[in-house]
């Protein structure tokens, strides 16, 4: 009895996480990648602000991910918001506007930071 609830427990587990394994594939699969190279925003101010990504594009451009601030238990998730021209990643209280390398960090209020992105 305990060998056929042992069978039954992982044929469970089975069913329940290959529904989320199938669904990372799909993301994948539409253009979204794994971790790319370490990122950051190196700033006026003297400070340098990582960027952990979650997801990028087939072009190894950042889709989602944190901007690391203060220390490492301190992060803000961002997002791409589509824009005309250049770029902007938005999260709670914090977005940064820019073009190419050269970014201009806002913390919510009227001062801007001017930050240049690097790339490993």
């Amino acid at each position: 009895m305990n060998m056929n609830l042992g069978r039954w427990t992982n044929w469970a587990l089975a069913a329940l996480i290959l529904p989320f394994v199938v669904a990372g594939t799909a993301a994948r699969a539409d253009g979204v990648q794994g971790q790319p190279q370490g990122m950051w925003l190196t700033c006026a101010n003297g400070a340098n602000y990582p960027i952990r990504p979650i997801a990028v594009s087939r072009e190894n451009d950042l889709v989602t991910g944190y901007l690391v601030h203060i220390d490492r238990r301190h992060s803000v998730h961002l997002r791409l918001v589509p824009m005309g021209v250049g770029y902007r990643y938005a999260g709670r209280g914090i977005w940064f506007d820019g073009l190419r390398g050269e970014a201009a960090l806002m913390w919510g209020t009227a001062n801007e930071v001017p930050c240049t992105v690097k790339q490993e």
